[in-house]
């Protein structure tokens, strides 16, 4: 046990180590650090389990610092306890090319586990995190060893309960009961515009009691406390997430500015920091470590590093004692596919029929082959085409006599939470072993967009199924009806958006985004029923990847016709029109835009050249962007408007969105 003099000069070498490197970028937020510098000790010396020399450990506890403003705590942490982040890192703090933004960025930084900023996502993606160990271990255990019995700890603030998503995913935890996830709760009740009680007065205890949680209390500041508080988390009579209550002032240390929200977001200045020093006994060098306190996490690592090796040793006997299970955790882990699997998800994928429909046939093609894949809906499973054959993840006796619930099963019914399904699946990705997708309709990829941004900024192999992709969903008018949707999803940096015309597109999207592992993907399937596309003898299926590619050609076309699901039958069939007056037409169908513009310029211009005078694209959406694909002479036809409620084929007349109307459009503009 730490003697208390010791533990103090720690906490202060925490609480410095923030505050001059916030003061050292004259930007930052030191409070948060400064109060949270206590519980984080505890937590890290005396209850997570990780090893400095190997942050990718498939063993490790996962530690999220949702409060991402908090930066410096963790930096500090992962600077102190040997990972590769070095003293001249944390100097570095919120510069321009170093590991140490401005808040925390998996991928980035050895140790970070969790690219935290909007408040709200942290929670929630480890909520994903706790699911994705408990569904592991359902199917990895033995009797004698669990290599995914790791727990998830996670460090939030007011913020982070404030925002809607957290009680989103709180909600799905209790009904879950995932007894490996402890939330540490800093409570000191200031955020950057005054005290909370401006706008936040609610019972949280209460709040999270209802949700099935076990709420504790604790002194954030009072090792001991602290401690008797993380035992605690987990036990109990039935199995329930943890939130921890630490009470803690913001600050501590700055004489002048403890509690208040003056160093919330602000450097203390440096009279200030000065004065800091000066009550905690610190020497005036910046960034000063004690020797002792050098000497304490060097000792440390080498428990941490021990530990590490004793669970090493228990995994290999588990490995040599269970070697089918130990083949699945290697294919798991890994992420492969097989090379074939392209061939068996279009061999599975219908031609013709609404692309919803199609891509249920390849989900299930896709589950036989790949052992990860899970995933569920925001409660429209079978509008969304995603039953996943293989029985309902929940807490065994969770939903009573009703249904069979177990971590071993693949289908998540995430209800009516988009918010956290984004989040939650999100943190499955992170986690590792698994391949997860939440799906929905379209129009509600709004409330997803946060997590799709994290999926894409932190290289997380997530994937989001949206059906209903349009106007032609029909009666349920332009509330259900996505217009601007397309392009606000294309627009995410690292985000793949596909949308598939028939069955081998289909297929070929799953395949693609199924062989990801540092790339998230997005798919917009169609409620209403499309026809087969026809292709050229000998179409190579493969060349869907480039995103574009032509379904149909001509030697030195007058006008190229560009199509995305469920409008390219329009671009095919006002082809044979046009042909039939003489023109030379070329078909393009453009599946996945983000793909096509990533493609060497020399592809793309052997498709559509930049300076063809005749660009036509069609799409049931907002045309604007178009025009890096029509250019400013291309005619654009789409939606610039809502939509209305009627049935989808008197939509599809008023709108022009008929092979007559494409047809009738494309005539005119050439004149």
């Amino acid at each position: 046990m730490l003697a208390d003099a010791l533990r103090t000069r720690i906490a202060s070498t925490l609480r410095l180590l923030a505050a001059d490197a916030v003061q050292h970028a004259n930007s930052g937020h030191p409070g948060a650090p400064m109060g949270q510098a206590d519980l984080a000790l505890v937590l890290w010396d005396e209850f997570l389990r990780f090893d400095p020399s190997d942050p990718q450990w498939p063993g490790r506890d996962r530690f999220v610092l949702s409060c991402g403003h908090a930066s410096m705590l963790l930096y500090s942490l992962l600077h102190l306890w040997g990972f590769d982040v070095s003293m001249d890192d944390v100097k570095a703090f919120r510069q321009w090319d170093s590991i140490t933004p401005g808040h925390p960025e998996v991928g980035m930084t050895p140790g970070v586990e969790v690219t935290t900023g909007p408040l709200g996502q942290g929670v929630a993606t480890s909520v994903g995190m706790a699911l994705a160990a408990k569904m592991l271990s359902a199917r990895l255990a033995s009797a004698d060893f669990d290599p995914m019995g790791q727990r998830v700890f996670t460090l939030c603030s007011d913020g982070d309960l404030m925002e809607g998503i957290s009680s989103e995913a709180a909600s799905l935890a209790g009904h879950w009961r995932l007894d490996n996830l402890v939330w540490l709760y800093d409570d000191n009740k200031i955020t950057i515009d005054g005290r909370t009680e401006l706008a936040f007065t609610e019972d949280v205890a209460t709040r999270f009691a209802a949700f099935g949680w076990r709420v504790l209390r604790a002194n954030g500041h009072d090792a001991s406390s602290v401690r008797a508080a993380l035992q605690a988390a987990g036990e109990g009579t039935e199995p329930k997430p943890t939130l921890i209550i630490c009470t803690t002032h913001i600050g501590l240390g700055s004489p002048n500015k403890v509690d208040t929200s003056g160093v919330h977001g602000s450097p203390l200045g440096d009279a200030e920091l000065a004065l800091v020093r000066q009550g905690l006994g610190w020497p005036e060098e910046r960034f000063h470590v004690p020797a002792d306190v050098t000497a304490w996490f060097a000792e440390r690592q080498a428990a941490k590093k021990a530990e590490r090796a004793a669970w090493q040793a228990q995994y290999a006997a588990w490995r040599a004692a269970e070697p089918a299970k130990a083949a699945l955790f290697d294919q798991l882990w890994s992420g492969a596919v097989p090379a074939d699997l392209w061939q068996t998800l279009v061999a599975a994928a219908p031609p013709a029929g609404a692309t919803r429909k199609t891509s249920q046939k390849v989900i299930t093609a896709a589950l036989a082959q790949v052992p990860g894949l899970v995933g569920g809906s925001a409660d429209l499973t079978g509008s969304n085409g995603t039953e996943v054959k293989g029985g309902l993840v929940g807490a065994p006796g969770a939903a009573g006599e009703h249904y069979a619930l177990s971590f071993g099963g693949r289908q998540i019914p995430f209800g009516i939470r988009e918010h956290a399904m984004g989040a939650i699946t999100n943190g499955m990705a992170l986690h590792g072993g698994l391949k997860p997708f939440g799906a929905t309709f379209l129009v509600f990829s709004d409330y997803e967009r946060p997590a799709m941004r994290l999926a894409a900024l932190s290289h997380l192999p997530t994937l989001f199924v949206f059906t209903h992709d349009s106007i032609f969903l029909g009666e349920d008018g332009p509330t259900h009806q996505a217009v601007e949707h397309h392009w606000a999803l294309r627009t995410i940096p690292n985000l793949a958006y596909w949308r598939p015309a028939d069955g081998m597109e289909v297929g070929m999207a799953w395949a693609w985004a199924l062989e990801q592992t540092k790339r998230p993907a997005a798919f917009a399937f169609t409620r209403q029923d499309l026809p087969a596309i026809e292709r050229p003898a000998g179409f190579d299926p493969q060349v869907i990847r480039q995103g574009a590619y032509a379904v149909s050609d001509a030697a030195d076309p007058q006008v190229i016709l560009v199509g995305t699901g469920s409008e390219l039958h329009l671009c095919t069939g006002a082809a044979e029109r046009l042909r039939a007056d003489g023109l030379r037409v070329r078909v393009v169908s453009m599946p996945c835009v983000d793909l096509f513009l990533e493609q060497p310029e020399a592809v793309q211009e052997a498709l559509i050249p930049a300076t063809h005078p005749a660009v036509v694209t069609v799409e049931a959406g907002i045309t604007g962007p178009w025009r890096q694909i029509a250019g400013r002479r291309g005619l654009c036809i789409g939606l610039d408007r809502f939509g209305a409620s009627a049935p989808a084929e008197v939509l599809a007349e008023k709108f022009g969105f008929t092979v007559d109307g494409v047809y009738a459009r494309v005539k005119a503009f050439l004149g």
